[in-house]
Protein backbone atom coordinates (compact mmCIF):
# COMPACT_ATOMS: atom_id res chain seq x y z
CA UNK A 1 0.00 0.00 0.00
CA UNK A 2 2.63 1.74 1.17
CA UNK A 3 5.17 1.23 -2.13
CA UNK A 4 2.25 2.37 -4.40
CA UNK A 5 1.68 5.76 -2.97
CA UNK A 6 4.68 7.01 -2.05
CA UNK A 7 6.77 4.76 -5.04
CA UNK A 8 9.85 7.18 -4.25
CA UNK A 9 10.15 7.78 -1.00
CA UNK A 10 9.53 4.25 -0.23
CA UNK A 11 12.64 2.76 -2.51
CA UNK A 12 14.65 5.83 -1.03
CA UNK A 13 13.93 4.78 2.63
CA UNK A 14 13.85 1.22 1.55
CA UNK A 15 16.44 0.05 -1.31
CA UNK A 16 18.02 -3.11 0.42
CA UNK A 17 15.87 -6.07 0.96
CA UNK A 18 17.80 -6.86 4.76
CA UNK A 19 16.90 -3.37 5.48
CA UNK A 20 13.27 -3.64 4.05
CA UNK A 21 12.53 -7.39 5.94
CA UNK A 22 14.50 -5.56 9.62
CA UNK A 23 11.31 -2.30 8.96
CA UNK A 24 8.63 -4.85 8.42
CA UNK A 25 9.52 -6.85 11.54
CA UNK A 26 9.45 -4.13 13.24
CA UNK A 27 6.69 -2.64 12.33
CA UNK A 28 4.87 -6.10 12.51
CA UNK A 29 5.72 -6.51 16.47
CA UNK A 30 4.68 -2.83 16.62
CA UNK A 31 1.42 -2.98 15.79
CA UNK A 32 0.68 -6.49 16.95
CA UNK A 33 -1.95 -4.34 19.38
CA UNK A 34 -4.37 -4.01 16.51
CA UNK A 35 -6.88 -5.74 14.73
CA UNK A 36 -5.73 -5.72 10.93
CA UNK A 37 -9.25 -3.77 10.28
CA UNK A 38 -7.50 -1.26 12.38
CA UNK A 39 -4.20 -1.38 10.91
CA UNK A 40 -5.47 -0.62 6.88
CA UNK A 41 -8.05 1.88 8.21
CA UNK A 42 -4.85 3.54 9.74
CA UNK A 43 -3.00 3.37 6.94
CA UNK A 44 -5.03 4.24 4.43
CA UNK A 45 -5.80 7.48 7.05
CA UNK A 46 -2.19 7.76 7.07
CA UNK A 47 -2.15 8.08 2.65
CA UNK A 48 -4.92 10.51 2.80
CA UNK A 49 -4.05 12.94 5.44
CA UNK A 50 -0.34 13.04 4.47
CA UNK A 51 2.20 13.56 1.20
CA UNK A 52 5.16 12.04 3.00
CA UNK A 53 5.74 8.47 4.12
CA UNK A 54 4.62 7.43 7.22
CA UNK A 55 6.91 6.88 10.57
CA UNK A 56 5.88 3.51 12.38
CA UNK A 57 4.85 6.20 15.53
CA UNK A 58 2.73 7.93 12.72
CA UNK A 59 0.89 4.87 12.01
CA UNK A 60 0.70 4.20 15.58
CA UNK A 61 -1.15 7.04 15.88
CA UNK A 62 -3.26 6.69 12.49
CA UNK A 63 -4.29 3.51 14.40
CA UNK A 64 -4.97 4.10 18.12
CA UNK A 65 -7.05 7.53 15.93
CA UNK A 66 -9.12 4.83 14.58
CA UNK A 67 -10.06 3.33 17.42
CA UNK A 68 -10.62 6.05 19.57
CA UNK A 69 -13.36 7.78 16.96
CA UNK A 70 -15.21 4.46 17.93
CA UNK A 71 -14.99 4.88 21.51
CA UNK A 72 -12.53 2.31 21.67
CA UNK A 73 -9.55 3.19 24.02
CA UNK A 74 -6.19 1.67 23.26
CA UNK A 75 -5.76 -1.49 23.63
CA UNK A 76 -3.31 -1.38 26.81
CA UNK A 77 -5.59 1.33 28.06
CA UNK A 78 -8.64 -1.24 27.54
CA UNK A 79 -6.26 -4.11 29.60
CA UNK A 80 -5.82 -1.77 32.50
CA UNK A 81 -9.36 -0.38 33.16
CA UNK A 82 -10.61 -4.03 32.77
CA UNK A 83 -7.70 -5.52 35.20
CA UNK A 84 -8.61 -2.52 37.55
CA UNK A 85 -12.25 -2.63 37.69
CA UNK A 86 -14.09 -3.34 40.89
CA UNK A 87 -16.65 -5.97 41.32
CA UNK A 88 -19.62 -6.88 39.94
CA UNK A 89 -17.77 -6.25 36.61
CA UNK A 90 -21.31 -5.61 34.75
CA UNK A 91 -22.41 -3.05 37.27
CA UNK A 92 -19.29 -0.90 36.03
CA UNK A 93 -19.52 2.17 33.43
CA UNK A 94 -17.11 0.36 30.87
CA UNK A 95 -15.56 2.97 28.67
CA UNK A 96 -16.58 0.54 25.89
CA UNK A 97 -18.83 -2.65 26.40
CA UNK A 98 -15.50 -4.33 24.00
CA UNK A 99 -13.32 -4.17 27.28
CA UNK A 100 -15.65 -5.56 29.57
CA UNK A 101 -16.41 -8.39 26.72
CA UNK A 102 -12.42 -8.86 26.32
CA UNK A 103 -12.36 -9.04 30.31
CA UNK A 104 -15.31 -11.36 30.20
CA UNK A 105 -13.89 -14.02 28.35
CA UNK A 106 -10.24 -13.83 29.74
CA UNK A 107 -11.55 -15.12 32.98
CA UNK A 108 -11.66 -12.38 35.54
CA UNK A 109 -9.95 -14.34 38.21
CA UNK A 110 -7.19 -15.35 35.35
CA UNK A 111 -6.29 -11.22 34.93
CA UNK A 112 -6.66 -10.91 38.83
CA UNK A 113 -4.01 -13.17 39.73
CA UNK A 114 -1.51 -13.50 37.18
CA UNK A 115 1.05 -11.23 35.84
CA UNK A 116 0.61 -8.88 33.13
CA UNK A 117 3.44 -11.29 30.60
CA UNK A 118 0.79 -14.01 30.75
CA UNK A 119 -2.23 -11.97 30.64
CA UNK A 120 -1.84 -9.22 28.82
CA UNK A 121 -1.56 -11.79 25.72
CA UNK A 122 -4.68 -13.41 26.69
CA UNK A 123 -6.40 -10.27 26.69
CA UNK A 124 -5.31 -8.63 23.61
CA UNK A 125 -6.44 -11.47 21.48
CA UNK A 126 -10.20 -11.07 22.52
CA UNK A 127 -10.10 -6.92 22.67
CA UNK A 128 -9.00 -7.09 19.10
CA UNK A 129 -11.81 -9.71 18.10
CA UNK A 130 -14.21 -7.12 19.59
CA UNK A 131 -12.64 -4.02 17.81
CA UNK A 132 -12.49 -5.79 15.17
CA UNK A 133 -16.56 -6.63 15.29
CA UNK A 134 -16.82 -2.92 16.21
CA UNK A 135 -14.99 -1.70 13.09
CA UNK A 136 -17.55 -4.11 11.21
CA UNK A 137 -20.20 -2.46 12.43
CA UNK A 138 -21.66 -5.10 14.86
CA UNK A 139 -23.16 -3.47 18.19
CA UNK A 140 -21.93 -4.76 21.31
CA UNK A 141 -23.73 -4.68 24.65
CA UNK A 142 -22.95 -5.50 27.92
CA UNK A 143 -25.16 -8.38 29.05
CA UNK A 144 -27.59 -7.20 32.16
CA UNK A 145 -26.31 -7.61 35.58
CA UNK A 146 -28.41 -10.58 36.95
CA UNK A 147 -30.59 -9.78 40.35
CA UNK A 148 -31.14 -11.79 43.18
CA UNK A 149 -34.55 -13.04 43.71
CA UNK A 150 -36.53 -11.77 45.90
CA UNK A 151 -38.31 -13.58 48.64
CA UNK A 152 -41.13 -12.73 50.24
CA UNK A 153 -40.62 -13.60 53.82
CA UNK A 154 -43.70 -13.32 56.36
CA UNK A 155 -42.27 -13.21 59.74
CA UNK A 156 -42.51 -16.49 62.00
CA UNK A 157 -45.28 -16.44 64.79
CA UNK A 158 -44.12 -16.65 68.30
CA UNK A 159 -44.79 -20.21 68.80
CA UNK A 160 -42.60 -20.82 65.39
CA UNK A 161 -39.92 -18.58 66.80
CA UNK A 162 -39.82 -20.39 69.95
CA UNK A 163 -39.55 -23.76 68.34
CA UNK A 164 -36.75 -22.82 66.15
CA UNK A 165 -34.84 -21.43 69.20
CA UNK A 166 -35.70 -24.85 70.84
CA UNK A 167 -34.58 -26.80 68.10
CA UNK A 168 -31.15 -24.27 67.89
CA UNK A 169 -30.67 -25.16 71.95
CA UNK A 170 -30.73 -28.64 71.36
CA UNK A 171 -28.51 -28.96 68.51
CA UNK A 172 -25.51 -26.56 69.91
CA UNK A 173 -26.30 -28.49 73.25
CA UNK A 174 -27.08 -25.76 74.97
Amino acid sequence: MFRLNYHNQYFAAYSEASQLNQVKRLWLESLADFPVEQILKGAKHAIENSEYLPTLNRMIECCQAGLVELGLPAPHDAYVEACQAPSPKSAQAWSHPAVYLAGRDSEWFFLANNEERLTWPVFRSHYQRYCAAVLRGESLTIPASEALEKHASEPLSNDEQLAALKKLRESSGL
